[in-house]
This record gives structure tokens, C-alpha cells and sequence, in this order.
């Protein structure tokens, strides 16, 4: 991995592009993975690169959400794997939710790859090798799911998913908690709980939520709207550019 100073004024954004280079050349994270974080970083530009307060609202629903679900399943692709292993490993563990890796650009040694990686980090409950299922409706390899996780899951978190994938999950009549840094994006407007955050920011934000609820037993809030909230998230983007000292 190339050598970063703390110095450098864009250390945090320019270390998550080595670390998504870094799982290139893994061959955890595909080259179009990088594009796609790309997309993601312009948007949060325009967010401050911080969390947003709705963003913080939803995570407080998608912990809530998650800790009462009957049989919560994490999916992993190449990005989040490449990013937050350690992260993604504590939340699985806080929620007894199993790991699954599902991705587009779908190889026998490529799952393989990213499921060694996750072990290494300490994961021990790892799916995806089998995908034994299909989500209806998909017809690219996201399709592909184990049946004893993302197929039979009441709730997924679903961090950087695809669209179609989103709303089939949503039709087949599970609840899905995504991470998107994009509001207009399909994923986010077709999920149950939609966290417009950075993907490293909103796992760390999720696990602190999740231990509060877990000490004082919180529930899902019943007011929470998942389009009202994205378009909050959106006012808050508004205002922060005309605020902001160009």
C-alpha cells in the first residue's frame, strides 16, 4: 500500500482508495468496485464528510430494526470487505448475524478470496461459498444467495447494494437496511432504512447504536420514515452548500 503522510489534507479519503487498491490486487474488490466508491466519494463532498443528523436518525432505526429481527444476515461484497473487515466482523458478532458475501462480478475463487479475507480478520461464521438459492426476479449473479442466509434472512443488511437486488429483497417481503452515500440512488429509495454515510463512519455509528440499544432494550421507532428521511437528508446537503464559504 502506497505510503500516505497524516499530514496530507485528504489522508482519511485518499487511504480508502489505497485500501479498495489494495483489494484489487487481492482479488477481494473489482475494478469496477473502484468506480463505484468514486461515485460514492463525490457525494460525500457534498455531505462535509461527516455524518449527517438524519443519517444518525437512521441508524438508530436500522439498529433498532436489526436487533429485533428474527434472523438478521450481513451482506458483504468486495468493497465493504476491502474497507471495514474488522468492523463488519464486530457488528456480525453484537447481532449474531452471519456474514454472507454476495457480489455482482460473481467467481468461485473470487467469493473463496473474500471469505478467507474476513476469516483472517476474525470471522468464524462466514456464507456465501454455496449459494444453493436465487433472489426472484434477478438475472445477474447477485441472484445467487445460501439458502440458510440472505434467502431465508427477515432482515439484511445490505451495505452498498445494488438497486434491483434492493427491491427484490423488498418483494420478497424482507426489510433491508442499506449504506449508500447516495440519497437519489435506487437503493436507497426502495430500502426499508437507508444510512446516506460513508461506509466506515456509518458501521462504527451502527455498532455504538446497536450496544446502546442492547443496554436499554430500544425498539423499532415506529415514526421513522424511510422517504421522509432522505429527503431530510437532502435539506441538509442544501444547506450546508449555501452555508458553505466557496
Amino acid at each position: 500500500m502506497f505510503r500516505i503522510p497524516k499530514t496530507h489534507p485528504r489522508y482519511k479519503s485518499l487511504m480508502k482508495r489505497e485500501k479498495i487498491v489494495a483489494g484489487i490486487e487481492a482479488g477481494i474488490t473489482s475494478k469496477q468496485g473502484l468506480i463505484a466508491h468514486g461515485r460514492g466519494e463525490a457525494f460525500d463532498y457534498l455531505i462535509g464528510e461527516r455524518t449527517l443528523p438524519a443519517a444518525m436518525r437512521a441508524t438508530e432505526a436500522a439498529a433498532a430494526l436489526l436487533l429485533t429481527a428474527r434472523k438478521p444476515v450481513i451482506s458483504v461484497n468486495g468493497n465493504v470487505a476491502a474497507l471495514v473487515p474488522e468492523k463488519v466482523i464486530e457488528l456480525s458478532e453484537l447481532l449474531n448475524a452471519p456474514l454472507e458475501v454476495n457480489i455482482f462480478y460473481w467467481t468461485e475463487a473470487r467469493v473463496r478470496k473474500i471469505k478467507e479475507h474476513l476469516e483472517r480478520h476474525g470471522a468464524t461464521n462466514v456464507l456465501g461459498a454455496k449459494a444453493d438459492a436465487r433472489i426472484p426476479g434477478i438475472e445477474h449473479a447477485r441472484a445467487r444467495v445460501d439458502y440458510e442466509g440472505i434467502y431465508t434472512a427477515d432482515v439484511v443488511l445490505a451495505p452498498l447494494e445494488d438497486g434491483d437486488r434492493c427491491k427484490a429483497l423488498i418483494a420478497m417481503g424482507k426489510k433491508v437496511v442499506t449504506i449508500d452515500l447516495n440519497p437519489l440512488s435506487r437503493t436507497s429509495k426502495h430500502a426499508t432504512v437507508s444510512i446516506v454515510d460513508d461506509i466506515e463512519r456509518a458501521v462504527k455509528n451502527l455498532i455504538s447504536m446497536v450496544k446502546e440499544q442492547k443496554k436499554v432494550k430500544g425498539a423499532l421507532l415506529e415514526d421513522y420514515d424511510n422517504e421522509a428521511n432522505l429527503k431530510e437528508v437532502i435539506n441538509e446537503i442544501a444547506e450546508r452548500l449555501q452555508d458553505e464559504d466557496l
